[in-house]
Order: structure tokens, then C-alpha cells, then sequence
């Protein structure tokens, strides 16, 4: 009798489908926390400074000319890009941004006055401008941390990356370059400064909300003096160590590679120690956000 074994195909579109569906509720929730401290920003802080970024960005222009609401030009706007993903980009890349696209709008209009129950005196503009940011990007990260867009310019950058195979950050810096450009003709060159620095705060928070703080190093460790090393993260850091064997591309040498996930905060004394052990050893570190691990049952 002949047995056959199969192993059980692993469904990526299942796995997918449950990662979308879980904790629902509780990521829509933070969709539009984020989506609404996004359009709290914009009408408190980026549009009465004429701080120029996104579609967003183009509204702020587009009153100043021709007076029409900024919650309607960004409506308008998202709209057009989303029938442009939906046949660039297709059926499944543009769900994600259907939502965020229509309520971002939306919650502009709702929000519109709220900067005349805000007093915020005699601020300078700059501390004006960071709070917005930090805002902004907070709204941002959370949008993007629970799998949502808000649509405008970040559709355009996808379009741009699979269309014209440019990298994202180079999508991203051309879209965004060609806006604050227009906004500096607009309203002048302290205005394209503004933006600029709020992009690059915008970027730099989302990704913190996203990734949150790095509490881990992952370090790898090339060195001669392995089980020396091995024993001080082992017996006196007391975290694990994983071994590799490696040979060096140039001189063929056989040497072993460490990788442990240090604590931050140990960050210091373990390279330092390391270094007293072997002067020599190279040390590849990485910021790590998240381990997780299943230890195993006990026979």
C-alpha cells in the first residue's frame, strides 16, 4: 500500500483576507481618528499658514485665486485620482483609498470653523507650523498603520512607482517637489520653506506611529572571539544568541556570525563590551520594532 503525502498549500489570499478582517472594528476606529486629526491640522494650522503639500496643498492655491472651497477642489481631486487608480492600478490597490478619499473632505467641511474657537494669540509662526506637522503626522501614521489612505497625492505616487518604475521616495519627492513649487509662485518663498519642513516632520512622525519607537537592536556580530562574546550576551546580558556560520567573501575565512536582540537601553554597554572582547569584531546594528516568538512545549 502506498501512502501519499501532501502538504497543506498555504493560501496567501486567505491569510490576507484575515489580516484584513481582524480587529475591524478597532481599525476603522483609528481610520478616523487619524483622518479627522489630519483635517483638524489642515484648517487650524496648514491653511491659514499656507503650509502647501498633497491635494490638500493645491486647495490652499486654488482659493487664493479663484475662491472656491478647499474641501471641494480636495473632493474633486480624490475623485479623479480614484478612477485613475481604479484603471492604472486596478480593483483591489484602490479599495483601500475609496474611503479615506471621500471622508477626508468631508471631515474638512465639518471642521471649517473650528479655528475661530481656537485662540492661538501671538504664536510664532514656526511653533505654529511643527504643532501641525506632529498633527498631521500623527493622523497619518494612524491612517497608514491600519492598512487605509486618505487618497489625494498618495495614489499619484503609486501610479508614478508602477508606471514609471521609479522608487517610491523618488515618487514622493517629485509629486510633492512640483507642488510646494507651486506654492512658493503662491504665496512666497517662506511659504515653500514652511512646507518643506513639514513634510519632512510629517514623514519622520507617521513613521514613528507606524513603527513605533525602537525598543530592540538587532546586532550582528562578526567576530573570532564567538563564544566569549556568546558567553557575556548569554551569562551577563542574559538574551539569547543565535550562531551563523559565515566565510568572508574576500578571504574565504570561516568565522561565525551572532545575532542577539539587545535592549536599547543595553545598547551601550553591550557594543562597548563587545569591543573590549575583540577590538576586531564587526557589528552590523538594526533598529527593531517588534519580537515574537513561541517557545516550545516542554517533554
Amino acid at each position: 500500500m502506498i501512502f501519499k503525502l501532501t502538504k497543506k498549500k498555504i493560501n496567501n489570499e486567505e491569510i490576507i483576507k484575515e489580516v484584513y478582517n481582524s480587529k475591524k472594528l478597532k481599525r476603522y476606529i483609528y481610520f478616523f481618528i487619524g483622518v479627522l486629526i489630519c483635517a483638524l491640522s489642515f484648517n487650524i494650522f496648514m491653511k491659514e499658514n499656507h503650509i502647501i503639500s498633497g491635494v490638500s496643498g493645491l486647495s490652499i492655491i486654488t482659493e487664493k485665486y479663484f475662491n472656491i472651497q478647499p474641501w471641494i477642489v480636495i473632493l474633486i481631486g480624490n475623485v479623479l485620482l480614484l478612477i485613475a487608480s481604479y484603471f492604472l492600478l486596478g480593483k483591489e490597490k484602490t479599495k483601500g483609498s475609496i474611503l479615506g478619499s471621500l471622508l477626508f473632505p468631508l471631515l474638512i467641511k465639518l471642521t471649517d470653523n473650528v479655528s475661530n474657537y481656537i485662540d492661538l494669540g501671538n504664536t510664532e509662526m514656526i511653533v505654529l507650523v511643527l504643532a501641525g506637522a506632529v498633527l498631521s503626522g500623527f493622523g497619518t501614521g494612524l491612517i497608514f498603520k491600519n492598512n487605509f489612505t486618505s487618497g489625494g497625492s498618495d495614489i499619484l505616487k503609486q501610479i508614478m512607482t508602477v508606471y514609471f518604475k521609479v522608487p517610491f521616495s523618488k515618487a514622493n519627492l517629485y509629486s510633492e517637489g512640483v507642488i510646494v513649487t507651486l506654492g512658493a509662485i503662491a504665496f512666497g518663498w517662506q511659504s515653500f520653506l514652511y512646507s518643506i519642513i513639514t513634510l519632512a516632520i510629517v514623514g519622520y512622525v507617521s513613521d514613528r506611529v507606524i513603527l513605533g519607537i525602537s525598543e530592540y537592536k538587532t546586532m550582528e556580530i562578526i567576530t573570532d572571539k564567538e563564544e566569549s562574546i556568546k558567553d557575556f550576551i548569554l551569562n551577563k546580558l542574559n538574551h539569547g544568541v543565535t550562531v551563523i556560520n559565515a566565510e568572508g567573501g574576500f578571504t574565504n575565512r570561516h568565522k561565525k556570525v551572532l545575532i542577539s536582540a539587545i535592549p536599547t537601553r543595553e545598547y551601550f554597554l553591550a557594543t562597548e563590551s563587545i569591543r573590549k572582547i575583540d577590538p576586531e569584531a564587526f557589528i552590523i546594528t538594526m533598529d527593531t520594532y517588534e519580537l515574537s516568538s513561541k517557545k516550545p512545549e516542554e517533554e
